[in-house]
């Protein structure tokens, strides 16, 4: 299959009229813009609650499923082998089907994967229906940035932190709400955990709408070929820019998981309720409401993003290193400094939307980024899980997160500078 063709069908709209300088396609419709922009914000608010609504919970999850604490590493490191083995194969589906089509059974996956999981009575059961969920958030997780180039290529910050901050919404109202929907049904975490998947019903339809108008496009129309050509998987590998993308991704989203997985358990262990750290944590991800969409469009006015991404892995060593000091001297502290640093999120994702040439590009960028990216993050939420079961403290398992919090500000420097793949 040429580049050309793999644009092609991964269109879901009609394809605009190319540039003859060779820049990206214009934007789609108005109509399938609007529709488009509610399948996004819906997609989004589903990308963490299937993860975020497990912290809260989480001791009554292993006290009822005798569930040790190297095998809770294992729940915690779950999204990232998910979204590196199945994120990878996302842009092949796109090609094939649409990324449209895609998401939408992405998401019908994760609403039965959550209603499943809640049944769960053993470990290993839950883990497997945990993993069944998450695969269709990875996909959703490698496409929806091709979809923002795709529709949008003249916004591609402002939509990336509009859907970064409708994941951090539904983040911190899964991290929040989730013990409340427990205690509701006489404090059952399955009904906590199983309540999520209402939630990512209701994501699906937009996405059916817009792959009811998928067009393909007829023989002979070639889109925008007079760009620069469409980077494939063998450039991606040798270049430099995708690798520190890559390293930078990886980084921070061992980072994120592990504060997904184990904050809300490091401030009971502290001595606070289930009830408040469960809203500490709700506020580290409402922090990155307003910040994801004012971070990404700054960032995508800015011409390297270096200084931004150290700055917010400082922000993460310095909430990790009050962790590890003492979790209940400065809890909203702690949490407000985290909240800071989960935003290297939604600047990676811009990143990577604004270092492609076109969607075809960043679809593949997306795909490598994400998922060497999120393999490189596995290691991470498991070694924590072995040395919290195995340590004295949490003093030994945050000694460990700050070492990678510091290679994180390291590889922000490659990965914000001003280069463009393909």
């Amino acid at each position: 299959m040429t580049a050309d063709e793999v644009n092609e069908s991964a269109a879901d709209s009609p394809a605009p009229p190319a540039d003859p300088r060779g820049s990206a396609p214009r934007a789609a419709p108005g109509g399938a813009r609007r529709v488009a922009v509610v399948a996004l914000v819906l997609a989004a608010l589903n990308l963490r609650p299937g993860v975020t609504s497990v912290g809260p919970v989480l001791e009554e999850v292993r006290d009822s499923l005798d569930m040790s604490g190297s095998v809770t590493g294992l729940v915690t490191s779950v999204p990232a082998v998910c979204f590196a083995v199945v994120g990878s194969a996302a842009p092949l589906l796109a090609r094939r089907f649409g990324a449209s089509g895609v998401i939408a059974v992405a998401g019908a996956v994760l609403a039965v994967g959550l209603a499943l999981r809640s049944f769960a009575l053993d470990p290993m059961l839950f883990v497997v229906l945990t993993a069944l969920s998450l695969a269709g958030i990875a996909v959703a997780n490698v496409l929806l940035p091709m979809v923002v180039k795709q529709r949008f290529p003249e916004r591609v910050g402002t939509m990336t932190g509009l859907y970064s901050m409708a994941l951090n919404v539904g983040a911190s109202s899964a991290a929040a709400l989730t013990v409340p929907l427990a205690e509701a049904f006489g404090g059952d975490w399955r009904y906590g955990l199983g309540a999520w998947s209402v939630l990512a019903a209701l994501a699906v339809p937009p996405w059916v709408m817009l792959a009811r108008r998928r067009t393909v496009r007829p023989p002979g129309r070639v889109g925008d070929t007079t760009g620069p050509p469409r980077a494939n998987a063998g450039r991606l590998s040798r270049d430099p820019t995708a690798w520190a993308l890559t390293a930078y991704f990886g980084l921070q989203a061992g980072s994120a998981y592990i504060i997904i997985g184990w904050l809300p358990q490091i401030f009971r262990d502290a001595g606070l309720s289930a009830g408040t750290a469960g809203v500490l944590f709700s506020a580290s991800s409402l922090l990155g409401v307003a910040l994801s969409l004012a971070l990404s469009a700054a960032a995508g006015r800015l011409r390297h993003q270096s200084g931004l991404a150290a700055g917010i892995g400082l922000c993460g060593f310095a909430g990790f290193a009050g962790l590890w000091w003492d979790p209940a001297f400065a809890p909203w502290l702690w949490a407000v400094l985290l909240g800071i640093a989960n935003c290297s999120f939604p600047l990676a994702l811009t990143m990577i939307g604004m270092r492609g040439r076109d969607s075809a590009t960043v679809a593949r960028l997306s795909g490598f980024v994400q998922s060497l990216g999120y393999a490189l993050s596995i290691p991470g939420p498991l070694v924590v899980g072995v040395l919290y079961d195995h340590g004295d403290g949490w003093r030994p398992p945050l000694t460990f997160v700050l070492l990678l919090v510091l290679a994180q500000i390291a590889a922000a420097v490659p990965a914000g500078r001003d280069r463009q793949i393909g």
